[in-house]
């Protein structure tokens, strides 16, 4: 299991503040753990981007970006919100005709979005998403994902949980104690950290006033007189 404590920011000497890398990151660390549910893919993430019932992993990270005051693209569409951070100039890399590859000379951040591509999932494309908490020195990330499994065996991109995960993204990510690990990452999108932006509320629902009880009126007439109800 991966350990990462908060106080890791406080070394790295990232200050947490809305519209943060590390604002960011301590916001999907605080949801390791979530669970989908009761029904297939309902979460409070999915609700927040109006796509619940949805697999998640996109929704997720665009829950936690406005959690955090941190603007980027739309993600719940992954390939969508790889070519959004394409667009912007803000993503590693793609090659020049436009066919996915695996990263291998790139140099992630924290707070980065982590795209993956699981080659066994039936999908020929990025399918997965994630934000970036960690980057170590052995060529691997990092990651909290949502809607994925703990296991490595379990469902990769629609697991049903958030959780912390390391995960490769060079080729030669391990030593003379560990093998080096699959590369499914494809890419990585950096956000617009600094100004925060307006962190939008969650729906509430209307209340309404209760009626006023009716007010019973005597009648002119005296002595067992009808009564009228006032309207």
């Amino acid at each position: 299991m991966i350990e990462l404590k908060k106080e890791n920011l406080k070394e790295n000497k990232m200050e947490s503040v809305q519209g943060s890398a590390a604002r960011l990151v301590e916001v999907a660390l605080g949801e390791i753990g979530y669970i989908e549910g009761p029904k297939d893919n309902e979460t409070k993430y999915g609700k927040f981007t109006k796509s619940n019932f949805q697999p998640w992993c996109g929704s997720f990270v665009n829950w936690c970006a406005n959690e955090a005051g941190v603007k980027m693209p739309n993600t719940v569409y992954t390939p969508a919100g790889a070519q959004a951070f394409m667009k912007a100039g803000t993503w590693q890399e793609v090659d020049a005709a436009g066919a996915w590859k695996l990263v291998e000379e790139v140099k992630p951040a924290v707070g980065d979005i982590a795209y993956f591509d699981f080659p066994s999932d039936g999908v020929e494309r990025i399918s997965h998403v994630g934000i970036v908490v960690a980057v170590n020195a052995d060529g691997t990330v990092d990651v909290v994902e949502g809607n994925t499994s703990a296991d490595k065996k379990g469902d990769q991109r629609n697991g049903g949980e958030c959780c912390l995960k390391n995960r490769a993204y060079k080729k030669k990510n391990g030593s003379k104690l560990r093998k080096s690990q699959p590369v499914f990452i494809v890419g990585f999108g950096r956000p617009a950290f600094g100004t925060p932006i307006k962190t939008k509320p969650a729906t509430t629902v209307k209340k309404t006033s209760p009626k006023p009880a009716a007010v019973i009126k005597p009648t002119k007439k005296g002595g067992g007189g009808k009564s009228a109800v006032a309207k």
